[in-house]
């Protein structure tokens, strides 16, 4: 299966070598949109980890249920106050199914790109439309690929650089679309290492994803706070809905 399963030892640390992602200027414009595009419905976290997103949009009213391929995630969410609450299925976002249906469905912080394949990506496509009741919203946060950054001739680039955190992208195979993401840590003084590959994805093709599931774009955004998209934004958050009636032209 062509998908990244964090391990214990990333689970652990993941809050702390992602604390950036946790600061109230980053978050709270992302649980604001979801809130609002739940409204009073229920909503569906693929690869909802340890709760970074839905703990918040939980406290908001919103009733959050999640998919998640990492048990030792799981374990973190657990343990923080409220995440027994919250209903995880153990699971691949591709083929895994939750009871019920919902008005927003969302896959945030580049998780899309944790598939390293086309064809699963186009699958966690078609299993969000299976979970949206009509009317209902895939939101996917993503990336725009960084290939123009890289100098010719170069495979690499550094996208981060601080006193406690190196990051390195490497574009490996540009047929397949996959690139390594190779990451430094100091945590409490003891340095982490972590690489894992991603399959990086253009905005046209997720659409073109969308299409085949069913959905069409809505909204396009470089930002939670609805910034406009442009041929300069470095990040997208893409809001796809599918059509009450079932069809794409109405």
């Amino acid at each position: 299966m062509a998908a990244i399963t964090w391990g214990r030892d990333v689970a652990e640390r993941y809050d702390v070598t992602s604390a950036e992602r946790f600061d109230p200027v980053v978050l709270d414009p992302t649980v604001d949109l979801l809130a609002e595009l739940a409204g009073d419905g229920p909503a569906l976290e693929l690869a909802i980890g340890t709760g970074r997103v839905a703990l918040p949009l939980r406290a908001r009213g919103v009733a959050v249920s999640g998919i998640e391929l990492s048990p030792p995630m799981v374990e973190q969410l657990r343990a923080k106050p409220g995440g027994d609450t919250i209903p995880v299925a153990i699971g691949n976002m591709t083929t895994t199914r939750v009871a019920g249906s919902f008005g927003l469905v969302y896959l945030v912080y580049n998780t899309i790109m944790n598939v390293t394949t086309q064809d699963e990506q186009v699958a966690v496509f078609a299993n969000a439309a299976a979970h949206l009741e009509p009317g209902g919203c895939f939101v996917v946060e993503v990336i725009v690929p960084q290939l123009r950054r890289v100098p010719r001739g170069d495979t690499a680039r550094v996208f981060a650089r601080s006193e406690d955190h190196v990051g390195i992208e490497t574009f490996d195979d540009l047929v397949g679309q996959i690139a390594w993401s190779h990451h430094w840590f100091d945590v409490d003084g003891d340095m982490v290492h972590h690489s894992n590959p991603f399959r990086y994805v253009w905005p046209s093709e997720l659409d073109l994803m969308a299409q085949l599931a069913g959905m069409r774009l809505r909204d396009r955004w470089a930002g939670w706070s609805r910034e406009p998209f442009t041929s300069e934004s470095t990040s997208q958050v893409a809001v796809f809905e599918k059509p009450r009636s079932g069809r794409l032209d109405e």
